[in-house]
């Protein structure tokens, strides 16, 4: 078995808000836009609803080099919404805005889907953290596809920053999910034994007229459409730089750790997936603070206790990639928090000072738009 490329790409979706008042904007000029594609030359588009941007990097061989192109997107993003009196918010939900005011970008593609979807697509005031990684063999894609769904869980309790919906605590550490999980064709993927197999189901839908193409199935782990990748998009989009930097590495390398075994003819225990999907309820709803289920122990384990585990079992990958330090930086999310921990700590101080409630989640806002912008000019 030839050596797989494991290249690296990094997506990210931001809200656009009011520098001001910290709400969405919903009908940001369409100046911003073409200032930021001018400047950024392909690497920035809009994203389904006017309020967001969406950001993706080239193609890289490192997490450090991928980051520091990622820093660059943001810093121009941001620096081009100031001139508007606009900001990027780099949260995966809007601690106060709701969605009824905000409208779809004006393109044919997202008209056809806003038409499909209906009612759920017009809650999708949502952000997310997309990686790709380099697997040249599609097999090999559907192989580590439905190995690393084990993991899938534990990527997003540490990327998790949607604790808040139109205004109110939710009590889950990404609510992202639970308006993402209305739509058709998300969730864990199906397994299947071969590319093949994978391709015949997917042209099922397409002659059928369900789908155009199989962008339009959402896993939070997919076969890319357009790209030779494994896809990660359960991820909360990460409102600090280096944190978006530790999951994008933590994903590389267990990819590349499950490629191990299998040359050696070895995999990762494949459990059902309703045992997978209890851990992503614990992670939506918990984050990293009530541990998840080792099935293998059959008991709930402390999460900082699973990530010293996945240190450990790919730090022969993270060295071979170069990227140890991105994945031990994984311990610093659990010491700070993660974003939603943040947003949460910094509420319940605003209303314990006494701030009314709308202005205890503009200070929210306010410390989003600022922690987005926080160390661009270098990354580690």
């Amino acid at each position: 078995m030839s050596d797989p490329s494991f290249t690296l790409g990094i997506e990210e979706e931001y809200h656009l808000v009011d520098r001001e008042t910290g709400e969405l904007a919903s009908e940001p000029p369409a100046e911003l836009l073409s200032e930021c594609e001018r400047r950024l030359q392909g690497r920035v588009g809009p994203e389904f609803l006017r309020s967001q941007i969406e950001v993706g990097t080239g193609v890289w061989q490192t997490v450090g080099e991928a980051g520091a192109e990622l820093a660059e997107l943001r810093r121009v993003v941001v620096e081009v919404a100031a001139v508007h009196g606009l900001a990027p918010l780099a949260a995966a939900t809007h601690p106060f805005s709701s969605w009824e005011q905000l409208r779809p970008t004006d393109k044919a593609r997202y008209a056809q889907l806003s038409r499909d979807l209906e009612g759920v697509g017009r809650r999708l005031a949502i952000c997310g953290l997309h990686v790709h990684v380099g697997l040249d063999d599609d097999d090999l894609r559907i192989d580590l596809m439905s190995q690393v769904a084990y993991f899938l869980p534990h990527l997003l309790a540490l990327s998790t920053s949607s604790p808040f919906w139109r205004g109110s605590p939710t009590g889950l550490k990404s609510y992202r999910i639970a308006v993402f999980n209305e739509l058709p064709r998300t969730g864990l993927p199906t397994l299947f034994e071969s590319w093949g197999e994978y391709q015949r189901h997917v042209d099922v839908l397409v002659r059928c007229g369900v789908i155009d193409d199989p962008s339009r199935i959402w896993w939070d782990v997919r076969p890319s459409f357009r790209f030779p990748t494994l896809e990660l998009r359960v991820t909360d989009v990460c409102t600090r730089l280096d944190d978006t930097l530790a999951i994008a590495a933590l994903f590389q390398c267990l990819l590349r750790m499950l490629w191990r075994l299998k040359r050696v003819n070895q995999r990762w225990r494949r459990y059902a997936t309703m045992l997978i999907a209890e851990n992503r309820w614990r992670a939506q709803r918990y984050g990293t603070d009530a541990g998840l289920i080792d099935f293998g122990r059959g008991e709930i384990v402390p999460y900082a206790a699973l990530l010293e585990e996945i240190i450990a079992l790919v730090r022969e990958d993270a060295e071979a990639l170069g990227c140890l330090p991105q994945v031990e930086a994984a311990r610093q999310i659990l010491v700070r928090g993660t974003s939603a921990h943040r947003q949460m700590a910094l509420h319940r101080q605003a209303l314990a000072a006494g701030l009314p409630a709308a202005e205890a989640l503009r200070a929210v806002a306010r410390s989003l738009i600022a922690e987005t912008a926080e160390g661009l000019t270098s990354v580690p």
